[in-house]
């Protein structure tokens, strides 16, 4: 069995380097096979894309998350573009909408998105999508500016029938760990209905810790409790969901 865990912030989980090296280690021992680094803004991205350097299975998107919209960083579109071009880099983002903490304005927020799904395009590279009460919103910019590579809705909170909607577009959609909740209905009912090939998993570390390790601070090496609630939810063996998720995975993100 091999997992690939769409989304991860290893950065918050620990500061150091030396545990940030054990984290992704631990995780592949427990079949992550490969992991999506993520970063809310640059300085964090480049200092994690350098204590990970010698970590193979682990990728990374570049971009500034809407928590940023207010400080993005000076020459943030020019450094996106320079931390593209570094080793194992797969993906632009996490960019998008989030309404609930109401970071800095909406225009703001569109604006910044925008302009990181303008990069991808120009780059050729996927988008990792971040989307809290804009739904309408996000789904409306990526009708007419999703990049021709794609991307993933990270997280997805949504229901089926706004799923629906996005599937029409060249996206896939992640379940994390709030999908193994007992009241989470309405993603239940999305991950039972989804077509296969379109599913990614994630864990969303150190947040969305999956029923099973409740109260404590998630990490990629639980992501297996995610996989294993979802492939039962539509009635298949883990191995089967799994090795189907981890080629979605490597396709959206052009890994060879």
């Amino acid at each position: 069995m091999k997992l690939f865990d769409s989304h991860a912030h290893i950065g918050l989980i620990h500061e150091d380097p030396i545990e940030q090296l054990i984290i992704v280690q631990e995780a592949r021992q427990h079949k992550v096979e490969g992991l999506l680094s993520i970063s809310n803004n640059l300085q964090d991205f480049f200092q994690i894309h350098a204590n990970l350097k010698t970590a193979s299975h682990v990728y990374h998107s570049v971009g500034v998350s809407p928590s940023e919209v207010t400080n993005p960083g000076r020459d943030w579109e020019t450094k996106i573009e320079e931390g593209a071009a570094l080793e194992r880099v797969v993906a632009i983002g996490e960019t998008g909408l989030d309404y609930f903490r109401k970071f800095g304005d909406k225009d703001s927020q569109i604006e910044l998105f925008i302009r990181q799904l303008e990069i991808a395009q120009r780059l050729q590279l996927p988008v990792v999508i971040h989307n809290r009460d804009a739904g309408r919103d996000v789904l409306e910019i990526l009708r007419e500016r999703l990049p021709t590579r794609g991307g993933v809705l990270h997280c997805y909170s949504e229901d089926w029938n706004y799923a629906q909607t996005a599937l029409e577009l060249n996206l896939y959609i992640s379940f994390a760990g709030n999908v193994t909740y007992r009241n989470a209905r309405n993603l239940h009912d999305t991950a039972r209905n989804m077509p296969l090939d379109r599913i990614l998993i994630e864990s969303e570390s150190p947040f969305m810790v999956p029923a099973a390790y409740r109260g404590q601070r998630n990490k990629p090496s639980y992501l297996v409790e995610t996989a294993k609630f979802v492939a039962d939810l539509r009635g298949l063996p883990v191995e089967e969901f799994c090795e189907a998720v981890y080629e979605n995975s490597r396709t959206l993100f052009g890994i060879k």
